[in-house]
């Protein structure tokens, strides 16, 4: 075992780090509203692609033109993540916050009444952007004002922002449009929860100073190329699948600029004095290969609900009913294991590495068990499987936040929230596309496959066209089980870089004050 971590100190440039302010029931509520609107920003891009069909259909768009509704969504989130926590410094916390949350609330209430594509579209990325101010913020107020002894708690928090949220969403969205029978609600869902998060928040949020010289040393170049930079590369990675790649001159330009802009910008942001996000940081081995595991991480588990119910739709044409289950059963238990894990990394004989590793075996397991399936599978197969992602996703998750967090200065927080936020934005969008095209190419490898065993065998029309059925059927389920052992394969894959990380003792937690004596 390598020797603890030592954490870094501040550099004789380094600003203060910000007044304490004592931790209380206003101030923890005001954090509960922070950790409500970000889960807001994640609600409002899942629920919203998942009643897309019943969406387009009344506002009588075509599949291939709403398509663009969650990819311009996509975009303006990820444009916005490295360059939240600036502003949340140079606003104050409590502004910016509640000015992003109200703009997306907002766009929230009217979308539904806007039936023109162009301006729906320019609506729906102002509400990505606004949306995509709001996560970053949460890692960053838990960094600032949660003391040592809950500190772990609140990173278990944020990591519902990616394990409770995007799971959740398919009984949000089913609540929506066979509940309610309104696919309005699939956008006004957010009103409430947005509500009552503003309103926690703007009481509990201390107040701080806005601090408007910094407006002055900004790196606005770098923010001029990271915004379309990233938004272009979001294009790209979300319709690349649908457009065929570089067949298509959208896809080729997107990623073209994209790359390009992105280049600029990260060359912008290592260069100049006072980044947006500081990449330096990236050099300590725990965020280095800390964040990278969760950029890969973030393509892993989405194989816990997303496959099934894409697998589920396709064999047996289930409706988001019926497959409601899969997100509850993955997410409903992160609001209680998040702080297990969080408690177990509090006690001094636990190995942080030791647990991410434990929660890459349960997912890898799960994985290989998913690669088993069948034509006849249904959901009960699926359980087993989706308790082992329910364990493994917060003990890799929380491990990991704690991990990086814990080689960094309280004064670098809002730094780590930019670089991790848009990794994890990038890296949802990225896995995606991963994901649409290996199934993409494995269908069609597995289908010509059986087209060719097919056609050795004499049979009649009627019977060649049932079997078509048959071939299509079965190429999908191959694919399905080809993507559930590369994903398997990956999680083993990342475990040695786990433990490549610094090991990390438990924190120290302030004893108690003895009682004073009579």
């Amino acid at each position: 075992m390598s020797d603890p971590v030592q954490v870094p100190t501040a550099t004789s440039q380094a600003k203060p780090p910000p007044p304490h302010n004592p931790f209380t029931v206003r101030l923890a509520l005001g954090l509960l509203g922070i950790l409500l609107a970000a889960m807001v920003a994640g609600l409002n891009n899942r629920v919203a692609g998942l009643v897309l069909p019943d969406v387009q259909g009344a506002l009588g768009f075509s599949s291939d033109d709403a398509s663009w509704l969650n990819t311009v969504y996509s975009a303006g989130e990820l444009a916005a993540m490295p360059f939240a926590s600036w502003f949340a410094i140079t606003f104050s916390m409590r502004r910016f916050h509640g000015i992003m949350l109200s703009l997306a609330l907002g766009f929230a209430a009217i979308i539904p009444f806007i039936h023109s594509l162009d301006l729906l579209l320019i609506v729906r990325g102002l509400q990505g952007f606004c949306s995509g101010s709001l996560i970053p913020v949460l890692m960053m107020a838990a960094l600032r004002f949660l003391p040592p002894n809950i500190r772990l708690h609140g990173l278990a928090l944020y990591a519902l922002t990616a394990t409770f949220s995007p799971n959740i969403a398919l009984a949000i969205a089913t609540w929506s449009v066979d509940h309610m029978q309104d696919w309005r609600w699939a956008y006004w869902h957010v009103i409430p929860i947005g509500i009552s998060a503003l309103l926690l928040a703007n009481w509990g949020i201390p107040k701080m100073p806005v601090l408007m010289p910094r407006l002055k040393t900004g790196n606005w170049l770098g923010m001029a190329l990271g915004i379309p930079g990233l938004a272009l590369l979001v294009i790209a990675l979300d319709q690349g699948v649908r457009l065929d790649w570089f067949n298509s001159n959208i896809i080729q330009a997107s990623l073209l600029a994209g790359s390009i802009f992105t280049l600029l910008f990260i060359i912008s942001e290592w260069r100049h004095p006072t980044p947006f996000i500081k990449l330096q940081l990236l050099e300590r081995r725990n965020l280095g290969l800390g964040f990278s595991v969760f950029f890969l991480l973030l393509i892993l588990m989405s194989s816990a609900v997303v496959l099934p119910t894409n697998t589920l739709t396709h064999l047996h044409n289930f409706r988001l009913e019926q497959l409601a289950v899969f997100g509850v059963m993955v997410g409903l238990p992160q609001l209680v294991l998040g702080s297990v894990v969080a408690i177990l990394l509090y006690q001094n004989w636990v190995d942080a590495r030791f647990l991410f590793t434990l929660g890459l075996l349960c997912m890898a397991i799960a994985c290989w068990m998913s690669s088993y399936i069948t034509s006849d599978w249904m959901i009960q197969e699926f359980i087993p499987i989706e308790i082992l992602h329910a364990i493994g996703q917060p003990l890799a998750v929380v491990s990991m936040l704690f991990l990086g967090t814990s080689v960094v200065q309280p004064m670098e927080g809002p730094f780590v929230s930019g670089i991790i936020n848009t990794l994890r934005a990038l890296g949802t969008v990225f896995g995606s596309g991963v994901i649409g095209q290996f199934l993409s190419y494995r269908t069609k490898l597995h289908s010509e496959y059986l087209i060719d065993q097919a056609a050795l065998q004499d049979s009649p029309t009627h019977a060649m066209r049932q079997l078509a059925s048959q071939i299509s059927e079965q190429a999908t389920v191959l694919a399905t089980a080809d993507i559930y052992r590369v994903f398997a394969c990956l999680a083993l894959i990342l475990i040695p870089v786990v433990l490549c990380m610094q090991y990390i003792p438990a924190p120290k937690v302030p004893a108690p004050p003895a009682p004073k004596a009579d």
